[in-house]
């Protein structure tokens, strides 16, 4: 079972955002996604006022700091997930 990663992502006004920003965003990282191969998985994001929260699945988090990096995404910390409460 891979590892499951949260990535948070500093972009101002992110909450202000529209839903074609938000696809038009979304589609570019699932192109560099499906570049990297299938050891790296987007679950989901959640949006804030000027954040970005991630939730991916991949074998490393420097699989993560890669995708950030062909993306132009920004980066602010990559946290593994060692339990989920719910």
């Amino acid at each position: 079972v891979m590892p499951k990663f949260v990535i948070e992502r500093t972009v101002p006004n992110a909450g202000k955002l529209s839903a074609r920003d938000l696809h038009d965003l979304s589609a570019k990282s699932c192109r560099v996604l499906r570049d990297l191969g299938p050891q790296v998985q987007w679950v989901q994001s959640h949006v804030t006022d000027d954040k970005l929260y991630c939730l991916y699945i991949a074998s490393s988090a420097d699989l993560i700091r890669e995708h950030a990096v062909r993306g132009c995404f920004p980066v602010d910390a990559v946290r593994e997930v060692r339990a989920v409460i719910d």
